[in-house]
C-alpha cells in the first residue's frame, strides 16, 4: 500500500514539474481573484503565498536554491 502511495506522489511530482508554468499562471490568477474578493486587504499575504508556492514548484527539480526566483 505504501508503495502505491509513493508511486502516486512520484507521478504527481512529475506532472507538477512538467506543467509548472501553467500551475504558476493558475496560482497568479487564483491570487488575483482572492485579492479582489477581499478588497485588497490581504494583498501582501496573498502575494507572499503565491510566490512561495511558485518557488516550491521551481525547486521540485532539485536545481533551484532557496530564494531563487523562477524565470518569468
Amino acid at each position: 500500500m505504501f508503495e502505491n502511495l509513493k508511486n502516486l506522489a512520484d507521478k504527481a511530482t512529475d506532472l507538477a514539474r512538467e506543467h509548472s508554468d501553467a500551475i504558476g499562471t493558475g496560482l497568479e490568477k487564483v491570487g488575483d481573484v482572492i485579492d479582489d474578493k477581499t478588497d485588497g486587504k490581504f494583498s501582501n499575504h496573498i502575494d507572499t503565498g503565491v510566490e512561495k508556492a511558485k518557488d516550491f514548484l521551481h525547486n521540485l527539480d532539485g536545481k533551484g536554491e532557496a530564494g531563487d526566483k523562477p524565470a518569468e
